[in-house]
């Protein structure tokens, strides 16, 4: 018995080693994964971008600013002299955090005011409750030190400054409210691009890509028709999902449901262009599964924001991050459900999934083998 199973065992690693491309998904694609995921996850907040409103215009104020522009854990995107300029920031998601610094903030340190003027009111963008719930803690201990620095310039005990905070989109930061419209684009995106990258490679297995080769169907006709079965179940899929989202788990959609299924039109364009392309350039389902698995889902699901921020990378791991569709679709899912923001805001995020979608698909079609 011992001899027997030795010989299948052989046999076994006789097939592996006649498969190079399979050893390369075995032993390669997970160090690749490991030098790049190293960096990229990380539950560390970095980068956070704010908006500081500067209304007082003195030197506390401006301490107040050099302290945020000098900590690593912020990144101030921008300055202005009104509470009301920063809503365009916190909407379209180019700020995480706003500071809002009264009028009157020096004259009421030194006692020339009423205290009221001490506070300092940071507004906080609650979609990413995770981060922001982190990045919030930073600012407090940030603007506490400052008031420290404060009392002791002027030899007083201290307690001067008060943060106020206020949060929106997601006042009671719920995890859930932010995960779950993530999970959408994740399940959107593991359903469409495996059932798609199985496409041609089955066809090839069993035979009867060969027949389809000799058929009148021209290379455009054979993608479309393996492909828009799987995008009517991915779409079925994202109308279930919803039920369950609103109905279920009562995440609150503050945005345009058609808009949100536009995107997702949108996205399953890219999902199933990169299923066909995987499906081109693999030999077996093995091989699919297992390129799809390693080379695509697994960075896409660690490098586009779906668990770990973004601005928590290295700067050569955000401009990957570029490449990754999942990353534009979070932007357009989340912004729908928790900001409530319209096309307008979000055409950058259509646009570049347009792009990425009819490229991939280009790409797939290129590389398919049929003749007419």
């Amino acid at each position: 018995m011992i001899r027997r199973i030795r010989m299948l065992m052989r046999k076994e690693f006789l097939e592996l080693l006649q498969s190079p491309r399979l050893l390369g998904l075995i032993f390669v694609a997970p160090m690749l994964q490991l030098g790049m995921l190293g960096y990229a996850v990380t539950t560390d907040v970095k980068n956070v971008p704010i908006v500081i409103v500067d209304g007082d215009r003195s030197s506390a104020s401006r301490l107040i600013l050099e302290r945020f522009s000098a900590s690593s854990s912020f990144r101030v995107v921008g300055e202005v002299y009104r509470p009301a300029d920063v809503d365009e920031y916190l909407k379209q998601g180019r700020a995480a955090l706003a500071i809002v610094i009264p009028i009157g903030l020096q004259d009421a340190i030194e006692g020339r005011r009423s205290p009221i003027t001490q506070t300092i009111q940071i507004l906080a963008d609650g979609s990413d409750s995770n981060s922001s719930g982190i990045a919030l803690a930073y600012a407090i201990g940030l603007i506490g030190d400052v008031n420290r620095t404060l009392a002791i310039e002027r030899g007083l005990p201290p307690g001067g400054l008060d943060a106020r905070v206020r949060v929106w989109y997601n006042p009671e930061l719920e995890s859930r409210d932010f995960m779950l419209p993530g999970v959408l684009a994740l399940l959107l995106l593991v359903i469409t691009s495996n059932l798609s990258s199985m496409a041609i490679v089955r066809e090839r297995e069993v035979g009867t890509l060969e027949q389809l080769n000799v058929t009148p169907l021209g290379r455009w006709e054979l993608i479309l028709g393996k492909l828009l079965p799987y995008g009517v179940i991915g779409l079925i899929d994202v109308l279930l999902v919803l039920a369950v989202v609103l109905l279920w788990f009562e995440i609150p959609l503050r945005g345009s449901v058609w808009l949100l299924l536009g995107g997702c039109l949108v996205y399953v364009l890219c999902t199933l262009g990169l299923g066909l392309f995987v499906s081109t350039i693999s030999a077996t389902q093995q091989q699919a599964m297992m390129t799809a698995t390693f080379f695509f889902l697994m960075p896409m699901v660690y490098l586009s924001g779906f668990i770990f921020p973004i601005e928590n990378m290295p700067t050569v791991i955000q401009w990957v991050t570029l490449l990754i569709p999942l990353r534009y679709f979070l932007v357009i899912v989340r912004g729908i459900f928790l900001r409530g923001v319209d096309f307008s805001v979000l055409w950058p995020q259509f646009a570049a999934l347009a792009v990425w979608g009819v490229t991939v698909l280009t790409l797939a079609a290129v590389r398919s083998r049929k003749r007419a």
